[in-house]
Formats: structure tokens, C-alpha cells, sequence
């Protein structure tokens, strides 16, 4: 037997094909987490620009809000053919052309003197920032034994949080004391560093553990990926996960948190950046927590999720409901704490899709999850930038459109939770059976 047997809750017998881990696969791992961790401050390196690229192209809510969602819209239309891509080439490959894309992007983006060629700048680096996380999450599969699949899951949206916080303290910061183009610009110089880590350290597997030859990738087999991907209901659970549970957090991070702190809530923009730094550092420490409950109880996945869903709305419901012109200071910070859950509570969606397929299908079973949260983040940017627009700016009939999603996500959460359940309890039976008839 070639592989670790899984059971049907993602951990695994180990055997001789299982990834060993250890100090080398931290260091490979590491490299690749190094090149996520640059991506996430470029692509939410906007968030704290909002008010700047507003002034800068002289547009409206609703072009602003065209940035994210043109980013967001190649990102999510990239996460099939990435994750195809990382089956059929390997990681080192697909990484490589991600750091060029993205860096090529902030930098166009520093450069652009129009709205234009800035939005265009906002597209190629969202397909770059594509190409980073699934990478990164089949260089886990391939380097660790599948028992640590959740944790270092966790453990790389944790480094991705931290680029965020790099955005929301340095970037925010670079912007007041050295302008728009020598922030921007100054920043690309990161993605060249990881590029260069990259192709020296970076390797996709360990000796003696590289994966079974994969068959010529037609049509046929493009399709056959696809399909068998989607037929498990730990993948489409896994996407709605990712759906409900992400976009809270993203829009508020990636544009409309600063806005709305400052336009409707009457803080300062240091105030404001303090709250959205709040967010990145509750997403960190909560993220650490869930990736180590979810390891050791797998029972705890869906509980987590939905009541990761459940205390954002009634946060969010408090905050906009809330009597008066502004919110009190006290609701806001616990706000901001619970939307730190939003990012950890995602990516227990990758941890249904994970034991539901095989190593030669994580790739794009993990494309289909993460399709799901930005599909939603991109759907709520725009219907929030088109409603304050339509209302005057009234941030609470705008930010309402939450509400709408995370009810649609629920529905289809309890929908196929016991249908995963089942077909987990099935594998898990099976991987038992075959554990006692490997050959000793």
C-alpha cells in the first residue's frame, strides 16, 4: 500500500507513504507559506488604500467597490483551473507564475495613471493571488503526515492573516508618510524576495514520496477531475462552509471596514485602522484554537462553523441596529473580534473536502472549496458599494446585504452536513477493513 490510509474524519494510519514531516518539510513549507503571506498584503493592501484610491481616480462607491470585485472575480474564476493546474504540474510551477503575476500587479497598480489600467493592474494581480493557497495547501499534503491537514491549514491562513495586519499597520502607515506611488511600488519588492526563496528552497514533495503519474490532462480528464470533485458532499459542504463563513470578514477587511468606520461611525482613521487590526489579530489567535479542536475533534466542524455564522450575524445585527448615530465603542471591539473568527471558521471547509478525495484530487477539490467564500465576498463588495449608492451612503440598508448570504449558506450547510456524515462514516468503516488486509 503506497499511501496512508485515511479514515473518514481526515486523520490517517500511518504508514510508510505517509509524509513524515520534521524540520525539512517546516522549511519547504515555510517558503511557500512566505509566498502566500506576501500575496494576502497585496491583495488586501486595498483595504487601507479605499479613501486614497477614491481621491486618487476620482470615483464613486461603486467603482471603488470594482476594484475588489475584479479582483475577486479572477480569483474566483481561477480556483478550477489552479487547482487542475496543481495536480497536473505541481506546486514549484504554478507558485512561481503566481509571484510573477501578483508582483507584476501591485506594481502596475502603483504605476497606473488611470482607472483604467489600475483596474486591469487589480485583475493580474488577483490571478496571481490565486495560484498562492491551494499551492500552499497540497505543499502541506505533500511534506506532513494527513493528521496535521487541519492544523497546517490553520497554521497558513494564520500567516496569510498576518500579511493582512502587515496592510492594516505598514501599508495604512506608508500611504500618510510616503504617497501612493513609493508605498505601492516599495511593497512589490516583496513578491521578487519570495521569488527567489521560492526557486531555490521550494521543492514539491520529499524524496521517495513523489505522487503517482497523472494521466494526460485533456479535456476528459479536466472534466473527470472536476466531476468526481464535485460528486462528494464533503466538497460541496466544504464550498458552502467557505461561503458563509469567509465574507463577512473579507469585505470588511479588503474595503468597506475603513469606510464604514470612518463615514459612519465617526472614528479617526488611526481608530478605524486599530479596529481592522483588531480583526487581523482575533483571527490569529482564533485560528490557532480551531486548528488544534478540529484535530483532535473532528465532531466539532460543523458546530464551529455554524456558530461562527450565528455570532457574526447577531454582532453585525447589534452593530446596525444599534439607537443613535454611532454604535458604542464596546460593541465595535466585539465586533471586531467575533468577524476574527470568520477567516479560521473558513477554512474548516477545506477540512470536509480534504478526507472526501484523494491526494490526486486535493488540488481541485480545494479550488472548488475556496471558490465558495470569494464568490460571496465579490457578491456582497458590489451589492454594498451599488446600495450606498442608491441610499445616500446609509451604511445600515448596505451592510443588510450580509444577511442575505449567510442565510442562503446555512441552508445548504444543514442541507449536506448529514449527507457528508454518512459518506464519512462509510470511508471510515472501509479504511478500517483494508487497514487489517495490508500485508505485513
Amino acid at each position: 500500500m503506497s499511501r496512508g490510509s485515511r479514515n473518514g474524519y481526515g486523520s490517517a494510519v500511518t504508514l510508510p507513504g505517509d509524509p513524515p514531516g520534521g524540520r525539512r518539510a517546516a522549511l519547504v513549507w515555510g517558503v511557500g507559506v512566505a509566498v502566500y503571506f506576501v500575496a494576502v498584503i497585496f491583495r488586501t493592501s486595498l483595504g487601507v488604500a479605499g479613501l486614497d484610491a477614491a481621491d486618487r481616480f476620482d470615483v464613486n462607491a461603486s467603482a471603488l467597490s470594482t476594484f475588489s470585485i475584479l479582483q475577486l472575480l479572477v480569483y474566483a474564476g481561477m480556483q478550477i483551473p489552479v487547482g487542475l493546474m496543481v495536480d497536473r504540474l505541481g506546486t514549484k510551477k504554478v507558485l512561481a507564475l503566481g509571484v510573477v503575476l501578483f508582483t507584476l500587479g501591485q506594481l502596475g497598480f502603483a504605476l497606473s495613471p488611470s482607472y483604467g489600467t489600475a483596474l486591469a493592474s487589480r485583475a493580474l494581480l488577483g490571478c496571481g493571488d490565486a495560484m498562492t493557497f491551494i499551492s500552499v495547501l497540497r505543499l502541506g499534503t505533500r511534506w506532513f503526515p494527513a493528521r496535521r491537514g487541519p492544523l497546517v491549514g490553520q497554521v497558513a491562513a494564520l500567516f496569510g492573516m498576518a500579511g493582512n495586519l502587515v496592510s492594516t499597520v505598514f501599508i495604512a502607515r506608508a500611504l500618510h508618510g510616503l504617497g501612493w506611488t513609493t508605498t505601492f511600488v516599495g511593497s512589490s519588492l516583496a513578491g521578487v524576495l519570495v521569488l527567489v526563496l521560492m526557486l531555490v528552497f521550494l521543492k514539491d514533495h520529499p524524496e521517495g514520496f513523489e505522487p503517482q503519474p497523472m494521466p494526460h490532462a485533456g479535456a476528459a480528464f479536466v472534466r473527470r477531475q472536476i466531476a468526481e470533485s464535485w460528486r462528494e458532499p464533503g466538497t460541496r459542504l466544504g464550498m458552502w462552509v467557505h461561503f458563509t463563513t469567509q465574507f463577512p470578514a473579507m469585505v470588511f477587511l479588503l474595503l468597506w471596514g475603513l469606510p464604514y468606520l470612518v463615514e459612519a461611525q465617526g472614528l479617526s482613521r488611526s481608530g478605524a485602522g486599530s479596529l481592522l487590526t483588531l480583526v487581523v489579530l482575533s483571527n490569529m489567535v482564533i485560528g490557532l484554537a480551531y486548528g488544534q479542536i478540529i484535530a483532535r475533534h473532528h465532531a466539532a466542524r460543523a458546530p464551529l462553523a455554524l456558530g461562527t455564522v450565528a455570532a457574526t450575524a447577531l454582532l453585525w445585527a447589534s452593530t446596525l441596529l444599534y439607537p443613535g448615530d454611532h454604535a458604542p465603542m464596546w460593541l465595535l471591539v466585539t465586533l471586531c473580534v467575533v468577524l476574527g473568527a470568520c477567516g479560521p471558521a473558513s477554512m474548516i471547509g477545506f477540512d470536509f473536502a480534504r478526507p472526501a478525495n484523494p491526494p490526486e484530487r486535493q488540488g481541485t477539490a480545494s479550488g472548488i472549496v475556496n471558490m465558495g467564500g470569494f464568490i460571496a465576498s465579490m457578491t456582497t463588495l458590489l451589492a454594498v458599494g451599488v446600495l450606498l449608492d442608491a441610499t445616500g451612503d446609509d451604511y445600515r440598508i448596505a451592510f443588510s446585504s450580509v444577511f442575505v448570504l449567510e442565510a442562503l449558506g446555512v441552508v445548504q450547510i444543514l442541507r449536506l452536513k448529514s449527507r457528508t456524515h454518512r459518506r464519512e462514516r462509510e470511508r471510515l468503516v472501509a479504511s478500517r477493513v483494508e487497514a487489517v488486509h495490508v500485508p505485513v
